[in-house]
């Protein structure tokens, strides 16, 4: 039975990780990224777009040094992500120039999406890339991100770019088959991800090699599909995967949009930026904010951590600590230290700067 889309598919952020790129003996597999490159080639002569978020930095990089466990210190995983990152842009280079095509590197860090005028500087750089023909292979910019600025794994990386460039597709390739049930079958369809769907998910036993596994994956179907953005979770090394599954052929699993996507700017605030803070409210603002539409004022704040500054985007939880919202402050957490006595400018957050947590 073929698989429909929503939509008309004419741009697709590509996802491979790092199990798929390299060998077990660390090098790059060159079979799979020629034929990887071969697909985004046959795709691109339909005029669908392609943007390609690969993993294998760090990997390649401990492969040319010798390594057989990953390193620990974050000094020497920069130093391998260094040297492996040229080595993975050449084999790119070299292979999408046999196919007569440019590839562009993309070297991201969290900050680039924290910052929500960097943020709109990367969807205009990236825009201009595939305005002139190129592919962009993002990666996460290991060589210089702290714990602090690291996405934490390319899958949500790839879900944020995605939402970014409004893509129609975020294909995710890694070295299972899809989203398996308990019963070890693969899932065809998941239209919510529901408690019972997360509880069936496993993380990644190749240490050595990847970061991320289907825990990661599913944040990052949660992420795209709030953007309207539908997912598949593949086979990297299933025959023609890429052109197969935009054709409809229903392999591994698909993950259904969200009908109501969540305007840029808010999904900005629900995934892309980090919390500076946390705002405590009282069980009347919690009622209030949880009816929707409404802004979170003064007096409904009851105490607050955090060193935050005015236009941050901090958390809401209520007096149990839960998360029930994000949002942007309109006040510091210096400023907020002097209306104690809840004066001043009365919208803490603004609904239309608001989110619910059940975004």
């Amino acid at each position: 039975m073929s698989r429909k889309f929503k939509k008309t598919i004419r741009r697709v952020v590509i996802k491979v990780g790092s199990s798929t790129i390299a060998t077990f003996g660390l090098k790059p597999q060159e079979a799979v990224l020629n034929s990887l490159v071969d697909q985004i080639s046959a795709v691109r002569q339909q005029g669908i777009e392609v943007i390609l978020v690969s993993s294998g930095a760090i990997v390649l990089g401990m492969g040319q040094l010798g390594l057989t466990t990953r390193p620990k210190d974050l000094a020497s995983l920069q130093a391998c992500a260094a040297i492996g990152q040229s080595l993975l842009m050449r084999c790119y280079v070299d292979l999408f120039r046999k196919s007569k095509m440019e590839c562009a590197q993309v070297l991201l860090t969290w900050d680039d999406f924290d910052k929500r005028a960097r943020y709109n500087n990367a969807r205009t750089t990236l825009e201009a890339i595939l305005k002139y023909g190129a592919i962009p292979i993002i990666n996460e910019n290991d060589t210089i991100a702290t714990d602090e600025i690291k996405f934490g794994d390319n899958d949500r990386l790839a879900s944020l770019v995605a939402g970014l460039l409004g893509a129609d597709l975020l294909l995710l390739l890694s070295d299972v088959e899809g989203l398996y049930d308990g019963n070890k079958k693969v899932f065809s369809e998941v239209k919510e991800l529901t408690d019972e769907i997360r509880g069936v998910a496993t993380d990644t036993g190749k240490k050595h090699m990847a970061r991320g596994g289907m825990i990661a994956k599913l944040e990052a179907v949660k992420i795209a599909t709030h953007a309207n953005v539908p997912c598949v979770i593949a086979h990297g090394q299933t025959a023609d995967v890429l052109p197969r599954i935009i054709k409809g052929e229903p392999i591994g699993t698909f993950f259904v949009e969200k009908e109501e996507k969540l305007l840029s700017k808010k999904h900005w605030i629900s995934f892309g930026a980090k919390p500076k803070g946390t705002l405590a409210v009282d069980d009347g603002a919690k009622a209030a904010l949880l009816k929707g539409g409404i802004s979170l004022l003064l007096p409904g704040v009851v105490s607050w951590e955090g060193h935050f500054k005015a236009d941050d985007v901090v958390t809401v939880v209520d007096k149990d600590g839960k998360e029930i919202a994000r949002g942007i402050t309109n006040y510091s957490s210096i400023d907020l230290s002097k209306t104690m006595d809840k004066k001043g400018k009365n919208e803490v957050i603004h609904c239309d700067n608001l989110v619910l947590c059940e975004r």
